[in-house]
């Protein structure tokens, strides 16, 4: 099942009060495209996931929250979750990996969420089981969620509004919850808009699943690009992408960490390195050309990793 607009529109209405409507503006460097820029770091935790969060936990039932809630995240859909459950006054358990960055972990605590780190295999697992060994609560699940890919679908509205001529979209692919949430938003009201998710191949699960048809195992490197990549794709996850999505855009780290200099240099905008990835696919042109948005999902990047990048 995918979103349908209707559903994209309620959350709308659901999440304003949570999530902001976020600017689009020009990326000033000229490229093979005209490229445009939503600027989702600049949510009140500093990614997209307030949306999708906002809207899953404000459809269940007040009573079914008594024992707070839990997520397994490597650390932005930890924030939109803590976030909200800080605001029902109510417990948030983080399960995360044990290679997420230190800057994501600490938003959540302060944000009063409990973190449990965990091996690779087991924090994936919590996303498959939809739960954690010893932890109550209810599952938010950060990406294979209706009611998540329809507050994530909110800035696709947005997009078509501020830019109704737009011709191709590109949104970092993680689980696909942001990927197929937009292009769900968009293919419905803008058919003929190409939607490309963007990967960083040293974690590209989506474009060898795409090649073969059905998920594929791929190696993983983790790297200063934490937002998104794993070693496969869910299969309803692929399933919707190929309803949706034109293809998977590969980016490499360097491309991505020229990407996160440019944004500072010439918009003052700092972008994680999930952030940057569709922008560095559109600056290489593997986006086509016409009117292009990337959206830039996040700019929680540690302090010293963005400083690493910037003189290197």
């Amino acid at each position: 099942m995918l979103p349908t607009l209707e559903q994209i529109q309620s959350a709308r209405s659901t999440i304003a009060g949570t999530a902001i409507r976020t600017p689009l503006v020009r990326f000033n460097e000229d490229g093979p495209a005209e490229i445009y820029l939503k600027l989702e770091n600049l949510q009140p935790i500093g990614a997209f996931k307030i949306r999708g969060a906002a809207n899953a936990i404000a459809r269940i039932p007040r009573e079914e929250l008594s024992k707070g809630v839990i997520t397994a995240s490597a650390g932005n859909m930890a924030q939109g979750v803590a976030w909200c459950a800080r605001d029902l006054g109510i417990p948030c358990t983080v399960i995360s990996p044990d290679t997420a960055p230190a800057a994501k972990i600490s938003a959540v605590e302060r944000l009063g969420g409990k973190v449990i780190k965990a091996p690779f295999e087991d924090w994936w697992r919590a996303f498959e089981q939809r739960a954690y060994p010893g932890v109550e609560g209810r599952f938010i699940h950060a990406f294979d969620d209706l009611d998540v890919m329809a507050g994530n679908g909110t800035i696709g509205l947005e997009i078509i509004e501020d830019l109704p001529d737009v011709d191709a979209v590109v949104v970092p692919f993680g689980g696909g919850g942001l990927a197929c949430g937009i292009a769900a938003a968009i293919k419905a009201v803008k058919p003929a808009c190409r939607c490309y998710a963007a990967e960083v191949d040293t974690a590209a699960p989506l474009v060898r699943a795409m090649e073969a048809g059905k998920p594929q195992t791929v190696p993983y490197q983790t790297s200063f690009v934490d937002g998104i990549g794993s070693k496969t794709v869910f299969p309803q996850m692929l399933e919707r992408a190929l309803q949706l999505l034109e293809a998977s855009l590969v980016t490499t780290l360097d491309e991505i960490a020229s990407a996160i200099r440019i944004l500072v240099q010439r918009n003052r905008i700092v972008a994680e390195g999930a952030g940057a990835c569709g922008v560095a696919a559109a600056r290489a042109g593997r986006a086509g050309t016409g009117k292009v948005v990337c959206i830039v999902s996040g700019g929680n990047i540690d302090a010293a990793k963005l400083a690493a990048i910037l003189t290197a």
